[in-house]
């Protein structure tokens, strides 16, 4: 039997509804789908009380994005979020986040972090993520919050701003749900169109031709990826192989191979972890 979580649209609102129990946390921008559910999920065990937040942040969009196209499922997103065990559902207007307005307000700078692989696509991307976060992270002062590791650079810069702001927040990573065709889930799938959808599928499939060739080095790794996607009608943004970190990847450890790419209109995002062979 499932229990319809507390909806709170203010401070007041949350601080009465989750109380002094520890709290595990899932932001969310709505739309959801099965990935979010295994966030949920993944998050019930890790606090007394579970919060998700539905909110469409609007710093994270440049000028020409879908910020107005985004979908929003508030209605189905409750369904969701009961069926997983949420407490409480944190649903902000843009007031509440940006008492100040969205351009003379605070924010935070990503850091150099945040100037590689989707930041040099999307310069303002981050900022707004993360600023958007620490906000979410000081109404909601959660112990333990979840994310996808879909979004790998994103988790990797929330990690980082956690542990260099002090925030005393666990980030915790959760593997990437996919779709039977391999496809990461995402609530941008809904966009393409059923020949789109066959070709996105080419993202992981470079992926896993990538983890395929990693005990032989790195330049194997991207050349097999490569070869999958250079037969694939879609825009490549980047395909990159990095350390865990996002720096430089060292023979004989630990690597994440990452991509993203424009599949018609909807820009897709996807990576794995695999160990590089060779040494240094």
């Amino acid at each position: 039997m499932t229990t319809t979580p507390v909806i709170a649209r203010t401070r007041a609102e949350l601080a009465a509804a989750r109380g002094g129990s520890s709290v595990s946390f899932v932001p969310t921008m709505g739309a959801l789908h099965d990935g979010h559910v295994q966030l949920l999920k993944h998050a019930r065990p890790l606090g007394e009380t579970l919060v998700a937040s539905i909110f469409v942040n609007p710093t994270q969009f440049a000028p020409g994005e879908d910020f107005e196209d985004y979908p929003r499922t508030f209605d189905a997103d409750l369904e969701r979020c009961a069926e997983a065990g949420v407490d409480i559902v944190l649903a902000p207007a843009v007031a509440t986040m940006y008492p100040a307005g969205l351009v003379d307000t605070v924010t935070v700078d990503p850091g150099p972090l945040g100037t590689i692989l989707e930041g040099a696509i999307r310069p303002t991307h981050f900022r707004g993520v993360l600023t958007v976060v620490s906000k979410l992270f000081g109404l909601v002062r959660p112990d333990v919050a979840v994310f996808g590791e879909k979004d790998y650079q994103q988790l990797t810069l929330i990690r980082q701003m956690s542990r260099e702001l002090a925030l005393g927040v666990d980030v915790v990573g959760c593997p990437t749900v996919r779709e039977a065709d391999g496809l990461a889930m995402s609530s941008r799938n809904r966009y393409l169109a059923d020949a789109e959808r066959r070709t996105a599928s080419a993202l992981s499939a470079a992926l896993r031709a990538g983890v395929a060739a990693a005990a032989e080095g790195a330049d194997a790794v991207l050349a097999a990826a490569h070869a999958v996607l250079d037969g694939a009608d879609l825009d490549l943004d980047y395909l990159a192989l990095t350390d865990p970190e996002l720096g430089a990847a060292v023979p004989g450890h630990e690597a994440r191979l990452l991509v993203a790419a424009r599949v018609g209109k909807p820009r897709l995002l996807d990576n794995t972890g695999l160990t590089l062979g060779g040494t240094r």
